[in-house]
């Protein structure tokens, strides 16, 4: 049974109060938009990190050319990285308060369900169940993407400023 044929056997329980009933439409319709936001995410760090590592090549490639010294060029390199950094750590960041949001939500879901229509109709979310969410290796690709910059930075880049 899906959302839809969820609420609609909710709105034809004669018990259910019509604000119920708009909750659980609206606590549905969240955690809908909960789910589509983590790919807004993903595409910003995409952009955001795209943008930011084609400049960091761009300025250890001319850095000669531009009259910029190594020392200087050496640390807008590893400006851009942090800036990537950070840019990470606020897409993981606000991928774990949607987890957070998605759960209380969930829990609304639950907790409406279970005392408007059936007893156990859905079981509340589990933290243990966080390797079935595929925000959690969204969030562990951005971490991994973003270390491995750093590694190849210190290797390729950094020691040839």
């Amino acid at each position: 049974m899906d959302a839809s044929e969820t609420v609609k056997s909710i709105e034809g329980h004669e018990k259910t109060p019509e604000f119920v009933i708009e909750r659980y439409k609206y606590i549905l319709q969240q955690i809908h938009a909960i789910n589509e936001n983590v790919y807004r995410f993903l595409a910003l760090f995409q952009t955001v990190g795209t943008a930011l590592v084609t400049t960091t090549l761009a300025l250890f490639v001319g850095h000669n050319k531009w009259g910029i010294p190594p020392d200087v060029a050496y640390a807008g390199v590893v400006g851009l990285l942090l800036l990537i950094t950070v840019s990470a750590a606020f897409v993981v960041l606000l991928i774990i308060v949607g987890i957070a949001s998605w759960i209380d939500y969930r829990r609304e879901e639950c907790e409406l369900a279970n005392r408007f229509f059936l007893p156990d109709f859905r079981t509340p979310p589990r933290l243990r169940n966080c390797l079935r969410w595929y925000e959690t290796y969204i969030a562990l690709f951005i971490v991994v993407v973003t270390s491995f910059l750093w590694i190849l930075a210190a290797v390729y880049l950094l020691p040839h400023l």
